[in-house]
């Protein structure tokens, strides 16, 4: 059995790394480091795939998320709801930016933004809702963007975890995750789905005017060179990042395709035992391309499993350990416990195991078959 490990980056380049190499050699002989061919060819190709009209891409999906703020032009003391079980990036630039971040609680199956909570915390200072598509799975955008119509909100899809999740709306089109709010963002860290090997990100929109503020936004304000029509920030994806990425993202439907293959294979594994509660999803379908595989321990002995499979050097994570409403740094009067039941009993539960597009069959047998050994 080859080595476990939480995303098996190096079996992953082994695969492309002909490509990956022909093209940053290119970059290097040609010193086009910055907005050189690569990222122009990876900003068309990432816009046909997605189907959306506008990609800028960026240095990480944190300016990402940011960037796109600003693009709408939301101001110091606007309210933004967002999930309260998520990565921090998605409230720290809200509060970058002296915006109001208002957490919300999250629905047990799914681990994505409660439809009735948001409603619930819309108030006349709301101007934006940022739902997070958690490891990999569609938000209910239908409903968040009924909710976003009805209060004349914007909708920020965080979608960092879930590039190349479709969306399936009440009508029966299709759609892929980041494109269906007035703007989405993402991130190409290393360990994501799509990722490259350093940081990147993108943010998406079809709407012409946001996409011309955004495009100015991350290059300094800048439309013309030295001309600063806006306040903005230095935000790029340098050319070898775009390069890595070009030479992933024909091969990411089928990345997906083997994330779910494997989530099958754990739920298959799993099934049965009482005290783990597995990830739902429809496996003929493609709202779900698992950036994690997270299960729920249920008999309170979820700290003793991850000490158990540490100690046998199998790779696992808690994702994530803290209620965003419990961290100093986002902490608030306005916040009651008894508000976010879900997410406080998740962060009791949750652990994630090894996902990516290399792993093998005896791998996943050896992994559950541990994990059912010590819970039984």
């Amino acid at each position: 059995m080859k080595k476990l490990q939480m995303v098996d980056l190096k079996s992953q380049y082994d695969q492309i790394k002909d490509t990956v190499n022909q093209s940053i050699q290119e970059i290097l002989d040609t010193t086009a480091y910055i907005n050189g061919p690569q990222v122009h060819q990876f900003q068309k190709e990432l816009e046909t795939y997605l189907g959306a009209k506008h990609v800028i891409p960026c240095a990480n999906g944190t300016d990402a998320l940011q960037i796109a703020m600003m693009g709408l032009g939301l101001q110091p003391g606007d309210e933004v709801i967002t999930a309260d079980f998520t990565f921090a990036a998605t409230v720290e630039v809200i509060g970058l930016l002296q915006l109001t971040p208002v957490l919300v609680d999250v629905y047990p199956d799914t681990m994505n933004i409660n439809i009735e909570a948001i409603e619930k915390a819309i108030t006349p200072k709301t101007k934006a809702i940022v739902p997070v598509h958690l490891f990999g799975r569609a938000a209910n955008m239908d409903a968040i963007m009924a909710l976003a119509k009805k209060h004349n909100l914007y909708v920020i899809e965080d979608n960092a975890q879930a590039i190349g999740a479709n969306y399936t709306q009440a009508d029966g089109t299709k759609h892929k995750v980041g494109t269906i709010g007035h703007v989405g963002a993402t991130s190409f860290f290393p360990s994501k789905n799509l990722g490259c090997y350093g940081d990147g990100g993108a943010i998406f929109t079809n709407d012409d005017k946001l996409a011309h503020i955004i495009r100015g936004i991350v290059n300094h304000g800048m439309y013309e060179r030295y001309h600063h029509d806006v306040i903005g920030v230095n935000s790029r994806l340098d050319s070898i990042q775009a390069a890595v990425l070009n030479a992933k993202l024909p091969l990411l439907n089928d990345y997906n395709a083997a994330r779910r293959l494997a989530a099958k294979k754990y739920n298959d594994a799993f099934a049965g035992c009482e005290h783990i509660i597995t990830p739902s999803f429809d496996e003929a379908g493609d709202d779900h391309v698992f950036h994690q595989y997270v299960i729920r321990i249920t008999n309170g002995k979820r700290n003793e499993l991850l000490a158990h499979l540490q100690g046998l050097q199998i790779p696992c994570a808690i994702y994530y350990p803290i209620p965003l409403h419990s961290q100093k740094a986002y902490a608030d009067a306005r916040y009651n416990e008894a508000d976010f039941p879900v997410t406080n009993q998740l962060v009791k539960e949750v652990i994630a195991l090894p996902m990516h597009t290399e792993l093998e069959d005896d791998q996943i047998a050896y992994i559950t078959s541990t994990i059912l050994e010590f819970l039984k």
